[in-house]
């Protein structure tokens, strides 16, 4: 299994449009093959940040969903917008 964690740090003026993004990434993600779960959350100490929680069948899969974000909507909504993530391989 592959899990991510981490954040995104998102900057007020373009809270609005990340935030209404969201759920479609959400729902799009988590009709994969291969998604176990994926959480995004507000993190209530911080503004502007969302923590992430994803966990994949294997390194295919996470592959798999890496790529279609690459092209995906929310990919070009979040553009340039930090991100702070660990990966880990569960399996091995």
């Amino acid at each position: 299994m592959i899990k991510l964690t981490g954040y995104i740090d998102v900057p007020a003026d373009r809270l609005t449009a990340v935030t209404e993004a969201l759920p479609k990434h959400i729902a799009l993600t988590r009709a994969e093959a291969g998604c176990l779960s994926f959480e995004v959350t507000p993190d209530a100490a911080h503004p502007g940040r969302f923590q992430v929680a994803e966990l994949f069948v294997d390194r295919a899969a996470f592959d798999a969903h890496q790529s279609r974000t690459k092209m995906s909507d929310w990919a070009k909504t979040t553009d340039g917008i930090p991100r702070s993530y660990q990966i880990e391989n569960l399996t091995e």
